[in-house]
């Protein structure tokens, strides 16, 4: 197919007319389409009420070592809980701590004592000058909505398959001033990128000029894969106990899009001395969390198989609608020189590449037709895309057949600016 940078003046005003056409035709259906977040559509949620009616057999509201469930206690959370978790993140139970329904939560909480109290010794960030972090983008927005909310200012490095620029963020993490970086490793928000075992070992041997400097490894997606050919991600405690930076890493993850988003449990996983402070601060904060919850987890999932059963029956609702707006980037848009995107083999989101200007007049012209997309320039901090070329398309809670109209016309979409873009150049 001929690019359209390619097209003379009349063909590029017939391909301009013709997406018109099709767009106003949309636009007549008066669709009211969401697909702003990457919510798990009642399908999913139900197939999860089955498991969890069919399995859950709570009777004396006990756990294994005869703790109560309902009563105060148990700060870190139940054995069986912390094991199951343990499991899944490869590391021993003690470096373990189980929370509510949501790993933000813990993300924010963790954030909160590095600023307040300090982390490893070191002074409070809010007594220090310039405190950074590092934003691989484009990337995730709560993220970087927790950074802004303390004030820490972002440094954007970009990624790509193999995860973020590690050229750059060995350079950076350089200054003592840059205090650590957020980031989601296994099926990345958006782009669904899974860090390669070089950038996994590079990030673990880094010496950061900053002691108190911690990664947050959000591995949100850890067994959420579409294929059964999935990514495979290094564990990176493994690798930073080969160079001593165990203390670098604070893991994150939760059931939220396994179970359910709001009622789930979440967990982190750190190094002895990481626990040991977050703890000392947890007992301050909270008595215990909802141990009836972790309760009816752990019946549920004995053992992390169980959780990847779950996750397959995920797989099985979520990659029809993943094929669907992939089959029509491809149909509408491949060869057009015009965008590009990447097949993730798992996650929840697909990343669209327009022309660059582009992004926030293709997301007008999405959302005067009726569909909502994630806020365009989000998947950066501040709001700013500074190229205004990066959408994030998320595909789980709309019907396959909803995800169709909604790609053909975000393509319709991207088409309308793209030949605007030729039109003025």
């Amino acid at each position: 197919m001929k690019k359209l940078c390619d097209f003379t003046k009349e063909e590029i005003a017939a391909f301009r007319d013709e997406a018109r056409r099709r767009y106003d035709k949309i636009c007549s259906r008066s669709l009211k389409i969401d697909m702003s977040r990457g919510k798990p559509s009642p399908q999913q949620l139900d197939m999860a009420q089955e498991v969890f009616d069919g399995a859950c057999k709570i009777t004396n509201y006990k756990s294994k070592s005869g703790f109560d469930c309902r009563n105060y206690g148990l700060l870190t959370g139940i054995d069986e809980a912390k094991e199951l978790f343990a499991e899944l993140l490869g590391v021993d139970v003690k470096n373990v701590i189980v929370g509510g329904n949501a790993s933000l939560e813990l993300m924010f909480s963790f954030i909160s004592q590095c600023v307040t109290k300090g982390i490893g010794g070191c002074e409070p960030w809010c007594r220090q000058d310039g405190v950074k972090f590092i934003a691989v983008v484009p990337g995730y927005d709560r993220h970087f909505g927790i950074a802004e909310y303390f004030g820490i200012e972002m440094v954007n490095v970009p990624i790509n398959e193999n995860g973020p620029d590690m050229d750059m963020v060995e350079e950076l993490v350089k200054d003592p001033a840059v205090k650590g970086m957020f980031c989601v490793p296994k099926y990345s928000n958006p782009d669904g990128y899974t860090y390669s075992a070089e950038t996994v070992e590079r990030l673990a041997k880094m010496k950061p000029a900053a002691k108190d400097f911690r990664v947050i490894w959000d591995n949100a997606y850890i067994i959420h894969d579409l294929y059964d050919e999935s990514d495979e991600l290094l564990n990176i405690f493994d690798e930073a106990k080969k160079y001593g930076t165990e203390d670098n890493f604070i893991e994150f993850c939760s059931t939220s899009k396994i179970t359910f988003p709001g009622a789930g449990i979440s967990a982190l996983a750190a190094s002895d001395n990481n626990i040991k402070e977050i703890t000392a601060r947890l007992s301050m904060q909270i008595i215990s969390y909802d141990k009836m919850n972790q309760l009816r987890h752990a019946a549920v999932f004995p053992d992390v198989q169980s959780l990847k059963n779950i996750m397959k029956k995920h797989g099985d609702i979520l990659r029809p609608k993943f094929e669907a707006v992939l089959d029509t980037l491809e149909r509408e848009l491949g060869g057009l020189g015009i965008a590009s995107w990447h097949k993730p083999m798992g996650g929840y989101f697909i990343s669209l590449n327009v022309e660059t200007g582009s992004a926030k007049y293709v997301g007008e012209l999405c959302k005067n037709a009726g569909l909502t997309l994630t806020g365009v320039g989000a998947t950066f901090p501040y709001k700013n895309d500074p190229e205004d070329k990066n959408i994030r398309i998320a595909p789980s809670y709309p019907s396959v057949d909803e995800l169709k109209t909604s790609a053909e016309l975000l393509c319709i979409a991207v088409k309308l600016a793209a030949a605007k873009a030729v039109s003025e150049s």
